[in-house]
C-alpha cells in the first residue's frame, strides 16, 4: 500500500464543529428576539399590576377637598398652603388626581397630597366613603 491511499482519521472535535448558515442566523434571533420581548411584556403586566394595587391600596392614605360653590383649584391651593406658590400646588393636585386640565366642579372631591392631610379643609377617605 502506497501513503497516497491512506485517509486520514478526523478526530471528533474537528467534525463537531457547529456552523450557522444564513438563514439558521435570521432564525436564532427572531427567536432570541421573541423572547426579550415576551419576558418585557410580561414584566409590564407585573408592574402595572403591581401599581395598580399600590394605588388602590394607597389612595386611601390621602386626604381630600371637596370643592364649594364659586372656588377654584386656585382658591384650593391657597387655602392648604399659603406661603407655596400655588402653581405648584395646583400642578401637583392636577397630576395626583389625574385631571385633564384645572377645572373643577363644585362638590368634587379632590384629593391632595400627603403633606396638607393636617389642614384644616381635608377630610379622610373613610369621611367622604372613598
Amino acid at each position: 500500500m502506497s501513503a497516497s491511499h491512506i485517509t486520514p482519521i478526523t478526530t471528533q472535535a474537528q467534525s463537531a464543529r457547529l456552523r450557522l448558515t444564513r438563514r439558521g442566523r435570521v432564525v436564532l434571533g427572531t427567536l432570541i428576539a421573541l423572547l426579550v420581548v415576551g419576558l418585557l411584556a410580561i414584566a409590564a403586566m407585573f408592574g402595572a399590576t403591581r401599581a395598580a394595587a399600590s394605588n388602590e391600596a394607597g389612595r386611601s392614605d390621602f386626604g381630600y377637598v371637596v370643592v364649594q360653590p364659586g372656588e377654584s383649584l386656585w382658591s384650593v391651593a391657597t387655602a392648604l398652603d399659603s406661603s407655596a406658590d400655588p402653581r405648584d400646588v395646583i400642578a401637583e393636585i392636577v397630576r395626583l388626581n389625574q385631571l385633564e386640565g384645572s377645572e373643577v366642579q363644585a362638590g368634587q372631591p379632590i384629593a391632595v397630597p400627603l403633606r396638607y392631610s393636617d389642614a384644616p379643609s381635608v377630610v379622610s377617605a373613610d369621611e367622604l366613603g372613598v
